[in-house]
């Protein structure tokens, strides 16, 4: 695997496979990777003959008081899991690389409504960041698909309507989240929990699946929110938000609407976390693993 830092060595690589005739995938993360990434990398070694992993920490979606600094960069490991994932090629450019003028004097990509509820409400600027970036990113890889967790679930609808709106011929494919064996939901912030934290944490999949199975016995959106926050208090975590939307835009749910995602934040200690659960209205439906 070879590691580029450059956007000029990234093209010229990515140039010779096309030439080849070789179909380009691509994976962005922000590192610290862990069986969340891998499981991209490996649907994106499925999809194309060639797959490139980003690593780059990207200071435009971090908040005044979020954790750029502290947050973990393990850039030497990271290289020996994705090599040993498969992954051809890791573009690991420094902040200088991706914005030349600085972050602050960066042309921004803005993502209207999906970008301000949920997420966006509470980290204002975040899904800028994120769509900035990852537009950057697209244009400096140019690959034919691209691959992010379902875990950001909010993001991912985010991306996919930037993808359509500005008509970048990329596809996205979104995959099912990967958990740990008593169900938290993987992500590289996990790390920032005590043990005692760690061991509440799984409360947040336990909430968000009984709030499922309180949407599909009848009850009423708003009980269901509330009665999911109060859950989550009594479990030890402080709520962000919970709330039931449609899958496609994020509106808030009505009772006529039958294709649902629970979207749930809370904190706990240091920690942010963040999960999501399709409910259908049709139990026998096969769950989506590819949102289009």
């Amino acid at each position: 695997m070879n590691t580029i830092e450059t956007v000029e060595g990234l093209r010229a690589q990515v140039a010779a496979w096309r030439v080849a005739g070789e179909r380009v995938a691509f994976v962005p993360t922000m590192g610290n990777l862990h069986a969340g990434h891998l499981a991209l990398v490996a649907q994106a070694r499925a999809r194309a003959q060639r797959v490139v992993a980003s690593i780059f920490v990207n200071p435009m979606q971090f908040g005044p008081a979020e954790d750029l600094d502290a947050y973990p960069r393990t850039l030497a490991r990271d290289r020996e899991l994705l090599e040993a994932a498969g992954c051809d090629l890791l573009f690991a450019p420094g902040v200088a690389t991706v914005y030349p003028r600085g972050s602050e004097a960066q042309t921004r990509v803005e993502v209207p409504g999906l970008s301000d509820v949920l997420c966006g409400e509470s980290r204002p600027g975040h899904f800028r960041g994120v769509a900035t970036v990852v537009c950057k990113l697209f244009n400096m890889v140019q690959p034919d698909v691209a691959l992010f967790g379902e875990k950001d679930f909010q993001q991912l609808l985010v991306i996919r309507r930037m993808v359509e709106d500005l008509a970048m011929p990329v596809e996205i494919v979104g995959v099912p989240t990967v958990r740990e064996p008593d169900g938290l939901a993987m992500s590289s912030r996990n790390g920032y929990l005590s043990p005692s934290e760690r061991a509440r944490a799984p409360a947040l999949r336990r909430v968000l699946t009984q709030a499922r199975e309180s949407l599909l016995a009848g009850n009423a959106v708003a009980l269901v929110e509330r009665e999911a926050e109060d859950a989550l208090r009594e479990a030890g975590l402080t709520p962000d938000y919970i709330r039931v939307c449609t899958t496609d835009d994020l509106r808030p749910a009505t009772e006529s609407d039958r294709d649902l995602v629970i979207l749930a934040a809370a904190y706990l200690g240091r920690a942010r976390l963040i999960d999501n659960l399709r409910v259908q209205s049709d139990t026998n439906a096969a769950p989506q693993q590819t949102l289009r």
